[in-house]
């Protein structure tokens, strides 16, 4: 197979995943209209917003069986024709229920990642595919599109038509996807397939782990783009229109930066990456995490007052070296699952996909539970560091148990009664 049809594959596929992700992350740009002319609440626009995720990761799962067994091309156009309905369903919304509907169908396009992922991986031998993926994984971008087509679209005709404008937006991908994209090489890179049933794997720890990982690095991506315009616009008071230019700021140069992840991994290994990606994480959450606090010193003669607060530019600056870490974590994450499961990427990567995604179901939720009860917007980065020492921990202990493992292997090989001198 030529170097040619596999770039050609993977512009295909890339480009395919940007406009479902595009889709998928449709409502993060609608929602602060509707939250304005509907009047809802926190909680109200948190499961709006966490709907299209949660069928989103679901899907993953059978997403990556189907495509291990079946052919992904095929399954990749099937899944963008089945997203065409809602989008056009979106015209005739005229409730929150119908919304909340329309956005759990939506959400199906969040199983493309596993559908592309699977369909890449036959075209690019063992030692590129921290790259490819990486590359693959640019289509995050489609959030970009989103933030930057949706607001105009609503300016000029209004939220209520962009449902119909990207329904023939994916329409035209689907059909270019189908007839320009290469069919799956022969047996070249394609792996033996497993025959185990695919529950088994829910059995492994080390499958839990990397799901975990990525949960943080994809999951809180996610919903970090879901709330971030909402956070602009409540805590810095900041006009739509800025909101969502920090945001696609942070979107845009998370989704790129996912292709020299990929990179880094191939060279260095995708656990040292994702090391490193945790501890820059940490130490940017913890500057996040701290809210608005005015100290009171009672002196000698008088008071003096003290206030400590992020201002906005140092809280986007902060955002956006969490979101070069998240890419790079991304893509290290789906290099690791590479080293360990290469006959098994269709099902273990749909079954870490869905883990991770599941963080922008569940986190959206929980940062409005958290601002609810404590009472400051801070508190969701609270949430994020907690979850970030809990992946912390659980790689840490992986490291010690794998180092433990290897020492008893060294030392059962070594008999000391064995000697040639005896």
């Amino acid at each position: 197979m030529s170097e040619k049809i596999a770039k050609r594959a993977l512009l295909l596929a890339t480009l395919a995943f940007a406009a479902n992700f595009s889709v998928w992350t449709l409502y993060a740009a609608l929602v602060i209209p509707i939250t304005t002319q509907w009047e809802l609440g926190v909680l109200e626009v948190t499961a709006l917003l966490s709907a299209p995720m949660l069928t989103g990761a679901l899907s993953r799962i059978p997403a990556g069986i189907a495509a291990d067994q079946g052919s992904p091309k095929k399954l990749f156009v099937i899944q963008m024709l089945i997203c065409l309905p809602p989008l056009a369903l979106l015209y005739l919304a005229d409730t929150y229920m119908a919304l909340l509907l329309i956005g759990l169908w939506l959400g199906l396009s969040g199983s493309s990642f596993t559908l592309g992922n699977r369909y890449v991986n036959d075209f690019f031998p063992r030692d590129q595919q921290g790259t490819a993926m990486g590359v693959f994984g640019v289509g995050n971008a489609g959030a970009a599109i989103t933030l930057v087509f949706v607001p105009f679209l609503m300016q000029l005709v209004g939220w209520h038509y962009v449902g119909l404008v990207y329904s023939a937006g994916l329409l035209l991908v689907a059909l270019a996807f189908l007839f320009f994209a290469p069919q799956r090489p022969a047996s070249e890179n394609r792996p033996e397939p497993c025959n185990e049933p695919w529950y088994t794997l829910l059995k492994q720890a080390r499958i839990w782990r990397l799901g975990l990982y990525y949960y943080f690095v994809f999951g809180s991506f996610l919903a970090l783009l879901l709330w971030l315009p909402y956070y602009y616009t409540e805590a810095y008071q900041l006009p739509l229109s800025q909101a969502m230019a920090f945001t696609l700021f942070f979107v845009a140069t998370s989704s790129v930066v996912r292709a020299l992840g990929g990179w880094f991994a191939d060279k260095y290994g995708g656990r040292s990456v994702n090391w490193s990606v945790f501890w820059v994480c940490l130490v940017c959450l913890f500057f996040l995490s701290y809210p608005p606090t005015t100290m009171t010193i009672h002196g000698v003669e008088q008071d003096v007052y003290i206030q400590i607060a992020i201002n906005v530019w140092f809280f986007s600056v902060l955002l956006f070296v969490i979101g070069i870490a998240q890419g790079f974590g991304r893509a290290s994450v789906f290099k690791m699952i590479h080293e360990y499961y290469p006959n098994d990427m269709g099902r273990v990567g749909g079954i870490v996909s869905a883990i991770g995604a599941m963080g922008g179901f569940t986190l959206p939720v929980l940062f409005g539970a958290a601002v609810e009860v404590l009472g400051f917007y801070s508190a969701s980065f609270m949430l994020l560091y907690g979850v970030l020492a809990v992946c912390m921990m659980a790689m840490y202990f992986a490291i010690r148990a794998e180092r433990y493992s290897r020492r008893l292997k060294e030392a059962a090989s070594y008999n000391f009664l064995e000697d040639d001198d005896l």
